[in-house]
Parts: structure tokens; C-alpha cells; sequence
């Protein structure tokens, strides 16, 4: 008899012979009392209470964005003579130019975070650079199947732009979510569990647990992997939180990678980028959803130089208010006295440019 997860391996214990599960909470899995508990309070209440600051936004400087230098396809440099940059789509959407790529996170250009585009989580700021105007894409990170990190309509928007400009973007998933690129025709995937890696042109990217879970629909909940990124290359050390909860995981990354990322060979993440948005009410997100201060915990614990919080402002998902968040992030780095250039927010849209990793 076939198993329900085709890829169980009772030697790992994040898979489970029906799908996979948290290193430290096993299953996120709230019953279905808790889920009308919570819309019930939310409506009594009134929540969300309306944003009483817009989401940033600037024009964004296409020219800057669009004149990285990659690397050619054979090259295994893992560097570019432009300097490392990071531009906010929004929400989990950032595009990160590093290591002679340009690479996509969790990208959503869509106007709903919906299986349909009639009904659900509606877009509050259109996206950051408008997917026409991306440079080529090499390298799409996914960390999970929620319909506001993997969107149908710009996943295949990305493959078909590539195949008409004759180049070719990869997609970088994790374990189970490859065929359901394969059923829209796109071929060029790789998926990976916890701690695989995969190079591309002399950048490693590696997928790191986190606390999470994953779903499309009502019976397919935690069949397919979830993850972070670590993406190790020359000149920069990044890292993707994806959509977390708070867990040692982060702490986990730091270790596991440490001989990488000894002083000598230039130290820890050159940038975090993590979630810092979806958090209310507490009660309900917690095992899910960093909040700020969770998210300031999670920098110090990956030991990254700095980082950048996201998953915020761009679509209502959760009880805070869409301009919450910078509110509390500003509240959680003062009490553990981090400054600006430690953590810090992009308006979507902007780019950041960030020094290269020392060699």
C-alpha cells in the first residue's frame, strides 16, 4: 500500500508517513472551534481597526534594478561586480541581487492572496517593481504553499516571461510542491528537505527548517514541506524567514552553518529577512505567526548583521491593523537597544543596497 507521503523517511523526524511535521511543535493544528472562535471575536470587536498610516511607497529605481551584473550561466563565481541589493515587492516578495543573480522570494503580483481572484485577502498597495519590469529572474525561492507565498497566476507570469526571453528561471521549492509546477508545464524545479542544497552558479542555497505548516486546501494540510532559505554566496550571506512562528530553528541555522560562517571566512548573515506582520490575535498565530518582538529574537539568534522585516502591510490577513507593525518592531528593537541599521523596514518598492561581504 502506497504511503500518503510519498517521500516519508522514518529516519527523519519531520516526516511523518502523512506529510511532515515541526521540530519543535509538531503539528500547527488548530481545530476548526478555535478558527470560528476567532472570526467571531474579531467581528464582535470590529477588527482589524482601519490603518491610520498608509504603507510606504516609492517609485522604484528601475535603472539600478535592471543594471546588476549576473554572472554567466557557466560561471560558478558566486559574485558580481555590482554591489549586493534588495528591493520590497511587498509582502513576502523581495527581490535580493547577490552573488551574480537576481532572485525572487515567495512572489505575488497578483491582486488577491485567493485560490480565486473574485474573493479574498485584496492587495492594500500594488507591488513594489510591477512584474513587467523585473530584470531576468534566475532563481524563485518558495518556502511554502499558502496561497500568499505561492501564487499561481505570477508563477506562471515568471515561466513564461523567461521562455520568451530564451533564458530559463529555476524554481527552488520545498519537498512535494514540485508537481503541482509540473501539472502548469514548468519544468525547471528543484525541491529539497531540510538542510539539502542546491548550487547555482557558485551560490549555495540551502532550505532550513522553521515553524510553519502548509495547505492549499481542506485535506491537504502539512503533505507538502515548508522551510527557510539560506542562500550562501561570495559576496552575501542572506537569509529568507519565509512565514514562521517563533522556534529555536533560528538558533539551529546559526549552528548548523557555523563552519561556513566562521569570522575567518567573513561571519554570519550579511541580512535576515524576516516576517514581522500576521500576528493578532496571539492566542491563535503564535505557533505561526512571528510578532516584532519574535522577530528581533530570531535576528539575534541567526546572528545576522542586520535584517529586514516583511510580511507586513501589503494584504489584511490577521486581527493588528496594516500599520501596526512598525509600531511594535519600533517598540521591540528599543527594548533589546537595537538601532535602525540593525533592523529595519524598506517601503515597498525601495531598494537597499548593502556592502559585500568581506572576503
Amino acid at each position: 500500500m502506497a504511503l500518503a507521503n510519498p517521500y516519508y523517511d522514518p529516519g527523519k523526524p519531520h516526516h511523518t508517513p502523512d506529510g511532515f511535521r515541526n521540530n519543535y511543535s509538531g503539528a500547527v493544528q488548530k481545530p476548526f472551534s478555535e478558527l470560528v472562535r476567532w472570526q467571531w471575536e474579531s467581528w464582535r470587536e470590529g477588527l482589524p481597526k482601519p490603518a491610520q498610516t498608509p504603507t510606504p511607497q516609492v517609485a522604484p529605481d528601475l535603472l539600478r534594478i535592471q543594471g546588476y551584473q549576473r554572472t554567466p550561466a557557466d560561471s560558478t563565481a558566486g559574485q558580481s561586480a555590482s554591489p549586493p541589493a534588495i528591493t520590497w515587492v511587498g509582502h513576502a516578495s523581495l527581490l535580493v541581487q547577490a552573488g551574480g543573480l537576481n532572485v525572487l522570494t515567495d512572489p505575488i503580483f497578483s491582486e488577491r492572496a485567493s485560490p480565486v481572484q473574485l474573493f479574498g485577502p485584496k492587495r492594500a498597495v500594488p507591488p513594489g517593481v510591477a512584474l513587467d519590469d523585473l530584470p531576468p529572474i534566475d532563481v524563485v525561492l518558495i518556502s511554502h504553499n499558502h496561497y500568499d507565498h505561492l501564487d499561481r497566476g505570477s508563477v506562471v507570469a515568471l515561466h513564461q516571461r523567461a521562455l520568451t526571453a530564451r533564458s530559463s528561471t529555476l524554481f527552488l521549492v520545498p519537498l512535494g510542491q514540485k508537481p503541482w509546477f509540473t501539472a502548469l508545464g514548468i519544468d525547471s524545479v528543484v525541491e529539497l528537505d531540510w538542510w539539502q542544497q542546491h548550487a547555482v552558479r557558485g551560490v549555495d542555497f540551502v532550505l532550513t527548517p522553521v515553524q510553519h505548516w502548509s495547505a492549499r486546501g481542506v485535506a491537504d494540510r502539512s503533505t507538502t514541506l515548508w522551510g527557510g532559505w539560506a542562500v550562501l554566496g561570495q559576496d552575501l550571506h542572506w537569509y529568507f524567514g519565509g512565514d514562521a512562528g517563533y522556534s529555536k530553528d533560528f538558533l539551529d541555522t546559526r549552528l548548523r552553518l557555523a563552519t561556513r560562517q566562521t569570522e575567518a571566512l567573513g561571519g554570519g548573515f550579511d541580512i535576515a529577512l524576516l516576517p514581522v506582520g500576521a500576528y493578532a490575535p496571539r492566542w491563535f498565530m503564535r505557533e505561526q505567526h512571528m510578532n516584532p518582538e519574535e522577530a528581533v529574537q530570531a535576528h539575534l539568534d541567526l546572528g545576522a548583521r542586520r535584517s529586514v522585516g516583511m510580511h507586513w502591510g501589503t494584504f489584511q490577513l490577521t486581527d493588528e491593523p496594516l500599520d501596526q507593525p512598525p509600531q511594535d518592531l519600533a517598540d521591540a528593537k528599543r527594548a533589546r537597544q537595537l538601532d535602525d541599521a540593525q533592523f529595519f523596514l524598506l517601503a515597498i518598492g525601495e531598494t537597499r543596497t548593502l556592502p559585500a561581504r568581506p572576503r
